[in-house]
């Protein structure tokens, strides 16, 4: 060390019989700098694992128990930035959206990229009712358990909600009771914007696709060329996006003089195939009118019509790159390399083909940063992508995920939420999510109601807005038992992965201690590590205590974590997989039109893709109306599509639609403005 050679040197020095002034000065030098070194270390392992200086909100509960507005109105958020200073967050780190709400910057990542992770909990769930066994709830139930009540650090990290279920049947997702994420009204309506960036670039990328085909359709080469590259003051050249695409084309020039009449329709001629077109235009509304559609009616359009569709914007594929990406980098290549038809040669079509890329990065530019928000009890929130499970990978943002596992520290726990059930969301998680992040579950909550066991078990349809049948709000311990097959082949599908399981039973007030005592057992006779009883609703962070407890004790058992499948299997292979060993399928059956997609992919090079099933979520089966564990049965897929930039293939199991319609009575019909307070009255 440097104190060490001084010495020596020092040493030297009376050996000679001379003491010198300047050894003795750089000596104490050195002590200074070694002191400062050691309280610099000091400093960081206090950053790595200190305990954050959390300053929590006291829950004052009521009964009964209020509704969800009322209760998130009842609570006072802190100022974002007070919050983002308490969990270690610096002031040039966030931007600060009014006064409860941040993006937080992802050069937090490479700040703290020497910082070790923390565990990473999984919220998933039994095969639910039409009215949701609330995974949120319990996702931020636990954190606030956990923070709040046991002080260790922890971050929930959500997905955010589409407007779509919003005005529709389900409502918001921003929890419920005492257990939400505040304030839920600006959670559940334009957050900062993020799901409007996606549908304005999704749009600009449909936009470009139809208007591509009809110039080429209108012009000879050399004009189609000319306006491509048009001369601009007397100079002529290409574009950075236009260069990268003569050189996919292998023309090695820079000089638009120079390319022949052949290189010139080469590069200008995209020659989309109409049919072949895969992307859509979104919204996020539920709009079933919008199913299908024909576009290109007006004279303008010059006879150039076809038909087509809108999605509901979160199942637009930008929505899951969004979710996937690990960098803005990263995101402008999936971008680039998203497919939207194929040309009359059978080859992709990429919106670097079309040349929009750089311009969809510009509208993704802040959406890419996660949304910071708090719970009821000032406990830390990412709010970050939200694609549907059932027809996308239903999972929030890896970047969410890898900065909260950052910022709690080794000791502390981040929890996500997977969409409907563990055979929709969590399998998406674990083989699409997990391969695209690199990081590796601890434990996974498997989220119960008596009430969806009771369906389970035989008892009647539930229906959103019709009131519960008795058998739903009496004591049944038969149907009760009936049911805990449903639950017990969900524990049996997260163990293929190797990840150990703890039921959350989130109690609802007509639940009996009977009832909650057999579910709890024959959760950990079907092979569950724990299961608890959950009363976060009713009571806030308090009601998870011991939820809170058997997830540190799971995470402290160790993951043997795998995936289900090798992505090097064929397409038709790995869909068999996921059919008869997620969901029980006897075997499958693929339409002409899935099957000539699935061979035009494996022919463009695509075939190495995990794999996305977009599946009712009301059942393990396609058959929504079939509880409990359906056998025998043979899954259809009707059709197969490609979200190459997301990163996976995409088969659409029996009548799946994209774009959900509205009920004779939606949720609008409650919502309401007081125009005196300008609060929001009705959402739920």
């Amino acid at each position: 060390t440097i104190i060490q050679c001084l010495r020596c040197s020092s040493t030297e020095v009376h050996v000679n019989g001379l003491i010198a002034e300047d050894d003795v000065g750089l000596l104490a030098a050195a002590l200074r700098i070694q002191n400062m070194v050691s309280s610099g270390r000091r400093w960081l392992r206090e950053q790595q694992h200190r305990r954050w200086r959390l300053h929590c909100l006291k829950l004052q509960p009521l009964s009964p128990v209020p509704s969800d507005i009322e209760i998130s109105r009842g609570q006072t958020p802190k100022a974002v930035d007070v919050l983002a200073k308490e969990i270690g967050l610096l002031a040039d780190e966030i931007e600060i959206y009014g006064k409860s709400k941040a993006k937080v910057r992802l050069s937090l990542l490479e700040r703290l990229r020497d910082q070790a992770d923390g565990k990473y909990v999984l919220v998933a769930g039994i095969t639910p009712t039409p009215l949701g066994e609330g995974k949120s709830t319990v996702t931020i139930g636990l954190v606030q358990a956990l923070t709040a009540h046991l002080h260790v650090n922890s971050f929930a990290c959500l997905r955010q909600p589409s407007q779509g279920p919003t005005f529709g049947v389900k409502g918001g997702a921003a929890g419920g009771g005492y257990a939400q994420v505040i304030p839920m009204e600006e959670f559940n309506l334009h957050l900062t914007g993020d799901i409007h960036a996606i549908t304005a670039a999704n749009n600009l990328l449909a936009a470009a696709i139809d208007t591509r085909i009809l110039h080429e359709n209108t012009q000879t080469d050399k004009a189609l060329y000319n306006r491509l590259v048009p001369s601009v003051n007397g100079v002529r050249e290409f574009s950075e996006i236009q260069l990268a695409r003569l050189k996919k084309l292998g023309i090695n020039k820079t000089d638009p003089g120079t390319l022949t009449e052949e290189e010139v329709s080469k590069f200008a001629r995209l020659n989309i195939d109409p049919s072949t077109i895969t992307w859509q235009r979104v919204l996020d509304t539920n709009d079933r009118f919008l199913r299908k559609i024909t576009i290109g009616q007006a004279s303008t359009e010059k006879g150039y019509s076809r038909q087509a569709q809108f999605d509901i914007a979160v199942a637009s594929e930008i929505m899951a790159v969004l979710a996937l990406t690990d960098s803005l980098k990263d995101m402008k290549e999936r971008l680039g390399r998203m497919v939207v038809a194929s040309d009359k040669n059978g080859q992709p079509v990429t919106a670097d083909d079309l040349g929009v890329t750089g311009a969809l990065t510009v509208l993704m530019k802040d959406a890419i940063k996660p949304n910071l928000m708090q719970t009821l009890e000032g406990t830390p929130v990412f709010v970050h992508a939200g694609p549907f499970a059932n027809i996308a990978h239903g999972n929030s943002s890896v970047l969410a995920d890898k900065i909260a596992l950052k910022l709690v520290g080794e000791e502390g726990f981040v929890v996500t939420e997977a969409g409907f059930g563990a055979d929709i969301g969590m399998e998406k998680f674990f083989n699409i999510k997990c391969r695209a992040s690199g990081l590796v579950p601890n434990v996974v909550v498997l989220v119960a109601t008596v009430r969806a066991l009771k369906m389970h078990g035989g008892g009647p349809n539930v229906t959103a807005g019709v009131p519960l049948k008795k058998e739903y709000t009496e004591e049944n311990i038969q149907l009760v038992a009936d049911g805990c097959c449903n639950l017990q082949k969900q524990i049996q599908i997260a163990q293929l992965f190797g990840v150990p399981v703890v039921v959350a039973l989130n109690v609802f007030k007509t639940d009996t201690r009977a009832e909650i005592d057999l579910v709890c057992e024959l959760a950990k006779r079907a092979g569950a590590f724990d299961a608890v009883p959950c009363y976060h609703w009713s009571v806030g962070g308090k009601g998870s205590v011991d939820l809170a407890r058997a997830v540190r004790e799971a995470a402290n058992k160790g993951s043997h974590f795998q995936f289900l499948y090798d992505v090097q299997l064929p397409i038709v292979q790995k869909i068999r997989t996921i059919a008869q060993a997620v969901y029980g399928a006897k075997d499958i059956e693929l339409s002409p039109e899935a099957q000539s997609k699935i061979d035009r992919y494996t022919q463009q090079g695509f075939g190495n893709l995990p794999i996305c099933m977009a599946k009712t979520h009301l059942s393990l089966s396609h058959q929504p109306e079939k509880k409990g564990v359906p056998r025998d049965f043979i899954l259809p897929i009707s059709d197969v599509r490609a979200s190459i930039g997301a990163g996976f293939i995409y088969p659409l199991v029996g009548t799946m639609s994209t774009m959900p319609g509205l009920p004779t009575r939606p949720c609008f019909y409650d919502i309401d403005l007081d125009t005196e307070t300008e609060q929001v009255k009705g959402l739920f």
